[in-house]
């Protein structure tokens, strides 16, 4: 798309300058008179138009046949979409909130398919951060036992989370 107002294609019309926008948004225009000789001034020419050029072309290249993603229309009565929704952060109460609610359905699950030994056995090893042998000597049981109950646990998790995974 050419837009002839915009500095690149000022540029390139003029053969005898280079114009540029300057940070306070001026337009500046350098001429021939500006530079030590010719060739410099065609050396500094080849090069904006090039880099003008490569800005251009970056900027277009995912854009040339479509519209941006990213141009938002704005209307009276628009409806958010659900990616909008989705993508949005809510606000900090409610992620904790959900999250909880997230967790203690997961405990809910886990709770259901091990029994009762099992389930406090993985509380005492993964919550409360004790060791086997912790657990073995409060529980008055081989180290062995303790491990071995731990391995069946997770194998009955992982089975169960595996299955709801694949629905």
């Amino acid at each position: 798309m050419f837009i002839k107002n915009n500095d690149s294609s000022q540029n390139k019309r003029e053969k005898n300058a280079i114009i540029y926008r300057s940070v306070n948004g001026a337009l500046i225009r350098l001429t021939c008179a500006d530079f030590s000789s010719d060739a410099e001034f065609q050396k500094w020419k080849d090069w904006s138009d090039k880099d003008y050029h490569d800005i251009e072309r970056n900027g277009r290249d995912f854009y040339d046949y479509g519209i941006s993603l990213d141009v938002r229309l704005d209307f009276v009565g628009a409806v958010p979409s659900i990616e909008d929704e989705l993508f949005t952060k809510p606000d900090e109460a409610e992620y904790i909130e959900r999250r909880a609610e997230f967790r203690a359905e997961l405990l809910k699950q886990v709770r259901s398919i091990l029994t009762e030994k099992q389930y406090r056995r993985l509380w005492m090893l993964h919550v409360e951060k004790k060791s086997v042998k912790e657990i073995a000597a409060a529980e008055d049981v081989s180290h062995q036992n303790i491990f071995k109950s731990n391995a069946t646990a997770m194998k009955k998790v992982r089975k169960n989370f595996r299955k709801q995974g694949a629905k």
